[in-house]
């Protein structure tokens, strides 16, 4: 009942005075400071006031509380306002409402013909065809996308299994033919009406056609914030949404013909050359010229871009505005390539350009990423370097700098890096406040067929995780390609959340312009080769207007033609491919002017001893006050006090002088990774928590210096190969910052692999872009089994570019710095805290950046011999490449019969064991701390110290795994090939550990016997 009388009480008629402060229809009412928003409820008339003039001034009050009164009860009201409220709600004309009530002393029977005027009205029929009305207003709402003129060819195979549609079809409501012409109000939910508030029904449905089911399809009803509903439902159901001025549309013209015509221009000129050219959407580009217009006008200062190779050169064209000339020179096969690395075919590589945005007349910075053939790879990474161009500027909301990602519809359907990315977008340490998605839908994955590469209706609905609003378009219809990107952008500078724009399109050609498409798709490619050109369609609908004249746009055409031939005759000059003109993220002031090193010297990386004991201070103390920490924590703070008093550091304090020490010098410092702000093994503590007060934190880091950078630690999402790509990207914008990802073990790296292989390792090589990332790999066999054991270190060493058979010919001063110079990247086990220290600290003090790889320990973190003296963290102290057997054996090198060569934890193994077999005086071991690029001249040095001693590796790892194939070669060379190199370790195996623990202590007591048995390789050879 009480549902009943609040539907009457909304479609009973407005008074004039209600009426005058309806004039907005459901207009958002902003409230004071900190109140929630909500939608004024508007009651709407159908008729004119003037047709009732007593519902004026105080009369309206008066017939307001008889309406009430007859809601309440007919009966208690006289019979002729019963029979006016009655007529009323049936929707009866101005003035045949009201019937005058019988005259005095006469029969009650001209009351009851009054009431014969009209039709006996049924107040509950009344309501539910305005509950009809509504629910088929929300039907368009949430499946109006279903009925859409989306596709291109009419030929959409979007599967909504065949569900009946309920959009339109007006008996399912309960509705019929006859109800057509009959006036409903409409209700707050929508926006169709503009200024009226009552539509007949055949103008509701015309009306809602128009909105959501000609060429446009909008999905947002999933999404749980009234405000943003309402926002999506005004910008595309009010009359007159999509109308755009001639300026625009001519505007849009012309970049339709630079669009078309470069590809045509590269086909004339390039038909055997791949180029994944455009053809087939090409709106593509005035789409993104119109997002990164509309965001210009918003404040958007800087937008990244991240694309896959379909359309790239069109995009660098014609978005990004790179030198045509430039481009065509790429598809030269004389082109000589320059030395600065082994490049990339021209539609993976980036740009970096700032120019005036000619529509808003500001300036505006385009960076489009460098990125593999693997499709989404390089979505985080456009992510991880919006974050950081957002901190460095401190754009803590959006609203300079942005991303606009481009995706394929099988790949944004198929690959799971795409869900990784859309998880990272509100995370606070993540967000980059809402990304732009556009979607190039040729509705086909290189020959697969949408039925078999996907098991939703759209490649977009991955989307709907994080309340994305998604935004269907006909990709041949540009006008409408444009007004929904400007609602996109409109919509991301608004909102701040992410939004997809689907152009649903199609590809003319194969997947390349060599592949032959009739083999898989034959009826699609028959379609395909009647279609006519978007630019023609859209040409003569312009002309038809009167917009263009047909000289105007033969005219434009002619224009662009001279201007890439021109370009292209500029381009037979070039003779030399120089990779840095493509360079996506330059680092001003960094290099040289050519891009060298400014310096060949890494400075001492040691502190002075004030200086450590301030930061181990900080490390033991809470910084705040009234803060309670948890029991055992304090503990750990007293004893990080204790080892400050006593001059020692263990992993964790040493890896606290290191940042701590970076953060006061200005460095800002960036730790990411599942629980790294505890430690996945409890050793950190970055982070406080206040045991007493929810989500109360501190971070002690951030408490060094009033002048310091900030530290940022954060837990990431449970993701490996979108957190990681995301902090590589992190550490594309600036050098000045040491960014690091640590694993949660080691062998998780393998779930990033992508990342680490096609960006990580050759990034350099194919695109000049140096990066000084840092990942730290937990490693060692503990007995847990055969994951968490290893962190695949010869996955990382196979891939190091330094040439195992030839002993590098370099300058013996600067021998260390050059090889790191020409190195793809920094390999480190380390087994001291100081040693660790030292090698952060290089990470920033080197002149430029490589990607360090460091396997971090387990049980060395409590290990009581894995500590170091603040004697080696001192001024003039440095990272050290070799550390070499420092014991007894030095004083008599002669008497060593053997030298055992390993790295990082087994070290303290094979000491203990030494020690138990009384073996110091024979037996020497030194420690390989940089295993990449390999320490030649030290590991030459040690070698030569112990002539008669037989050398051996020992590792912990299977022989098939680990550093063996790495360092053996490489021994080799060092020693001319003059002495064997023997192998003590477990014996090959296809998994990294076993899971017994008994069998993981045989092995080990096995290889340990094989070290220190002197006769163990007598006879080999």
């Amino acid at each position: 009942m009480h549902r009943l009388r609040t539907t009457i009480a909304w479609l009973r008629p407005m008074t004039a005075s209600q009426n005058a402060q309806s004039l907005s229809l459901g207009r958002p009412v902003t409230l004071g400071a900190g109140a929630l928003r909500t939608f004024q409820p508007t009651r709407r008339l159908n008729a004119s006031v003037a047709a009732e003039p007593f519902l004026s001034g105080t009369s309206s009050n008066y017939v307001e509380e008889m309406y009430y009164a007859w809601l309440e009860n007919p009966r208690s009201v006289h019979k002729s306002w019963d029979v006016f409220f009655r007529n009323a709600n049936a929707g009866a004309p101005p003035g045949s409402a009201y019937q005058s009530p019988p005259p005095l002393g006469s029969s009650a029977v001209g009351l009851a013909n009054a009431q014969a005027l009209t039709a006996q009205p049924n107040v509950e029929k009344l309501v539910e065809d305005h509950l009809a009305v509504q629910s088929l207003i929300r039907a368009y709402q949430v499946r109006g996308h279903h009925i859409a003129k989306l596709d291109p060819l009419d030929i959409s195979c979007v599967d909504f299994d065949d569900a009946p549609a309920t959009v339109g079809n007006v008996a399912f409501y309960g509705l019929d033919e006859s109800d057509l012409d009959k006036v409903f109000r409409l209700p707050n939910t929508t926006f169709i009406g503009g200024r009226e508030s009552a539509l007949s029904l055949r103008e509701i449905i015309h009306r809602l056609e128009m909105a959501y089911c000609q060429h446009i399809g909008v999905e947002f009803m999933f999404i749980n914030d009234l405000d943003q509903c309402q926002w999506i439902r005004q910008k595309f159901e009010s009359p007159g949404a999509m109308q755009f001025s001639l300026e625009e549309k001519r505007t849009l013209l012309a970049r339709m013909i630079r669009s078309t015509r470069f590809e045509e221009f590269l086909q004339r000129k390039w038909s055997s050359e791949k180029r994944f050219g455009l053809e087939g959407c090409e709106a593509l580009i005035p789409a993104l010229k119109t997002i990164i217009d509309k965001s210009s006008e918003r404040g958007v200062e800087s937008v990244i871009l991240g694309m896959p190779h379909r359309g790239r050169l069109n995009v660098l064209a014609n978005v990004i505005r790179k030198e045509l000339d430039q481009i065509f020179c790429q598809f030269d096969s004389k082109l000589e390539a320059a030395d600065e690395g082994s490049g990339d075919v021209k539609y993976h590589l980036g740009m970096h350009h700032r120019r005036i945005n000619r529509v808003t007349d500001r300036n505006i910075t385009l960076s489009l990423m460098a990125n593999p053939s693997h499709l989404e790879a390089v979505d985080p990474v456009v992510q991880g370097k919006t974050k950081a161009e957002q901190f460095y500027c401190g754009d803590t909301e959006g609203n300079r700098v942005m991303s606009l990602l481009l995706h394929g519809d099988a790949a944004f359907a198929g690959q799971g890096i795409v869900y990784e990315t859309f998880h990272l977008s509100d995370l606070p340490s993540y967000t980059t406040h809402g990304t732009i998605h556009v979607v190039v839908n040729n509705q086909i994955g290189f020959t697969t067929d949408p039925r078999m590469a996907r098991s939703s209706p759209y490649p977009t609905d991955v989307a709907r995780v994080v309340n994305a609003p998604i935004f269907h378009v006909n990709a041949d219809d540009p006008e409408a390609v444009m007004h929904v990107c400007n609602v996109a952008a409109e919509w991301r500078n608004t909102f701040h959340k992410d939004v997809v724009v689907d152009l649903v399109s199609y590809r003319r050609n194969g997947h390349n312009e060599m592949d032959e498409p009739m083999f898989t798709q034959p009826l699609m490619y028959k379609q395909i080769k009647k279609q006519k050109g978007v630019l023609h369609k859209y040409a003569e609908k312009l002309i038809a207007e009167g917009a263009v004249t047909r000289q105007e746009f033969e005219e434009e055409v002619a224009r662009y033609d001279k201007v890439c031939e021109e370009a292209y005759a500029r381009s037979k000059d070039e003779k030399i491919l120089h990779i840095k003109h493509w360079l996506d993220s330059p680092w001003p002031g960094f290099f040289t002017l050519d891009g060298q090193p400014k310096s060949m010297t890494c400075p001492p990386t040691g502190l002075a001893e004030e200086e450590l004991v301030h930061i181990g201070n900080i490390a033991s103390s809470v910084p705040e006050e009234d803060f309670t920490i948890h029991g055992g924590l304090s503990r750990i703070l007293k004893g990080r006090a204790a080892m400050v008093s006593q001059r020692v550091c263990d992993w964790a304090l040493g890896e606290y002088m290191a940042f701590g020490s970076l953060l006061k010098e200005g460095t800002h410092v960036r730790l990411s990774g599942q629980d790294v702000e505890r430690g996945t093994f409890s050793h950190r503590h970055h982070v406080l928590h206040d045991q007493n007060v929810d989500k109360r934190t501190c971070i002690p880091m951030n408490h060094m210096a009033p002048d310091q950078a900030p530290y940022t630690v954060c837990n990431s999402s449970l993701s490996e190969y979108g957190v990681l790509g995301f902090e590589l990207g992190f550490a594309m914008a600036s050098p000045n910052a040491l960014v690091l990802w640590e694993a949660q073990f080691g062998d998780f790296n393998n779930t990033a692999q992508c990342i680490i292989d096609q960006f990580i390792c050759p990034g350099q090589a194919k695109w000049v872009r140096q990066n000084g990332i840092v990942l730290l790999l937990p490693h060692g066999m503990e007995g847990m089994g055969p994951e968490h054991s290893s962190a695949r270190p010869e996955r990382f060493l196979q891939m190091c570019n330094d040439d195992p058979d030839v002993f590098p010919k370099l300058p013996e001063e600067d021998f260390a710095v050059r090889q790191l110079v020409d190195c793809n990247w920094i390999v480190v086990n380390c087994s001291t805290p100081a040693n660790y220290f030292h090698v952060l600290r290089r990470q920033i003090q080197q002149p430029f950046r490589k990607p360090l790889i460091i396997f971090t320990p387990k049980s060395l973190l409590r290990h009581p011999e894995a500590k170091s003296s603040f004697d080696d963290m001192l001024p003039g102290t440095h990272f050290k490449r070799v550390i070499p057997e420092a014991g007894p054996e030095c004083a008599s090198p002669e008497r060593v019969k053997r030298l055992v060569l390993c790295t990082g934890k087994v070290f303290y193994e094979l000491t203990r064991e030494r020690k138990n077999r009384g073996l110091e005086d024979v037996v020497a071991i030194a420690r390989i701390e940089q295993l990449s690029p390999f320490p030649f001249d030290l590991v030459k040095a040690e070698a030569d110290r112990y002539p008669g001693a037989d050398l051996v590796w020992c590792q912990e790892e299977h022989k098939n795994q680990g550093y063996y194939d790495y360092v053996k070669p490489r021994i080799r060379t060092t020693i001319d090939r003059a002495r064997p190199v023997w192998y003590a370790g477990r014996d090959p195996a296809a998994a990294p550990a076993t899971g017994n623990k008994a069998a993981h202590l045989m092995e080990l007591q096995r290889f340990l016997d094989t070290a220190f048995n002197l006769d163990a390789f007598a006879g080999k050879h």
